[in-house]
């Protein structure tokens, strides 16, 4: 997997690790906690349901985001657009903010949920939830296994992932995490009519000019090279073909492929001397002469692709089953159509 059609999410990777390490660096990181008593409730500092979704407070914390922003945004970037996922983005950002804050008040009614609940710690565990919803919706599994009876998919690890970045510092995660699925889950039914709203024409074009040249181009994924195997089902036709028709008609005319060989790839068999042509191995007075340049010749011109073109009309001549059996027997794994093409040209 690359960062082709997905530059949002690669700007959001580079974006989170390069705050987080700031944070780290110039000892920030105690202004990125929210807690609704007493930063919010004593002080009004409001600025921390925003400052707090913007950087990670552990390493281990940022190598699971990091990991799980690669897993999944990726997908979800390039399913739905990169001006509509980064839409996305801040429209969830912005919804669980308000979440949260309303979360964190309704916590208070209770003694019990006024102390679980009271601190949020730092990260866009929320952000993450509401593209984690998204992902369960949206990507179907590419498979499936069982493990001791139990059916699992691919997105199993996926969701490990997300498991274990909420139960590192449980329960104070647990809130974020169930307000950025209720969040994905707004969005997805539209319940808030606010799925078609997209980031302004202006933001864009400034994006593109000023923000893509730093993310650098994103190089394609590279495709594989190798030939597929035939599948079953060609092979048995192709043998099904051979069995009803075993006898093939041999023909003179030249094919496209020989009409169309340029001179240079002419087979050098064709301008060696007599005594190196190739004899009828049914004549017995040439046997004895022609046993190792005949194997060899075959083999340089099965070898070499080369399609030599007859001197004259009539030239091409039927071979026998001997023939045929002799070089099916020394090169099984050539088609029958390719030992009778070079016999015919001999």
């Amino acid at each position: 997997m690359s960062f082709e059609n997905a530059l949002v999410t690669k700007g959001l990777m580079l974006g989170i690790a390069l705050t987080s390490v700031a944070a780290g660096i110039f000892d920030l990181k105690h202004y990125l906690n929210l807690q609704l008593v007493p930063h919010i409730s004593k002080y009004h500092q409001y600025w921390r349901l925003v400052v707090h979704q913007l950087a990670c407070a552990s390493s281990s914390d940022l190598l699971l985001v990091e990991v799980f922003l690669y897993n999944v945004s990726i997908c979800i970037e390039r399913t739905f657009g990169s001006i509509k996922y980064a839409s996305f983005l801040i429209i969830s950002a912005v919804t669980t903010m308000l979440i949260s804050f309303i979360a964190l008040l309704v916590a208070r009614l209770t003694p019990v949920t006024s102390s679980l609940f009271n601190n949020i710690p730092p990260g866009p565990i929320a952000v993450m939830s509401a593209v984690l919803y998204q992902y369960i919706r949206l990507v179907p599994p590419a498979y499936h296994f069982r493990i001791f009876g139990l059916g699992m998919s691919d997105k199993i690890w996926v969701y490990a992932i997300a498991a274990q970045l909420a139960a590192t510092r449980f329960p104070d995660k647990l809130l974020p995490t169930l307000v950025g699925l209720l969040a994905g889950y707004l969005y997805r039914t539209d319940f808030l009519q606010l799925k078609g709203w997209r980031v302004s024409a202006r933001i864009v074009r400034f994006a593109e000019a000023w923000i893509k040249p730093l993310l650098g181009e994103a190089q394609p994924v590279r495709r594989t090279n190798r030939v597929l195997p035939e599948t079953r089902s060609q092979a048995e036709a192709r043998q099904r073909v051979a069995a009803l028709r075993p006898d093939e008609v041999v023909t003179t005319a030249p094919n496209a492929r020989q009409r169309g060989t340029p001179a240079s790839r002419q087979p050098a068999a064709a301008t060696t001397t007599p005594d190196a042509s190739v004899r009828d191995p049914e004549s017995a007075e040439d046997e004895s002469n022609t046993g190792t340049g005949v194997v060899r010749q075959w083999w340089d011109e099965i070898t070499s692709g080369a399609r030599p073109v007859a001197g004259g009309a009539g030239t091409v001549r039927a071979p026998s089953e001997t023939e045929i059996g002799t070089l099916t027997s020394m090169f099984p794994d050539l088609e029958r159509e390719v030992i009778l093409g070079v016999l015919q040209r001999r």
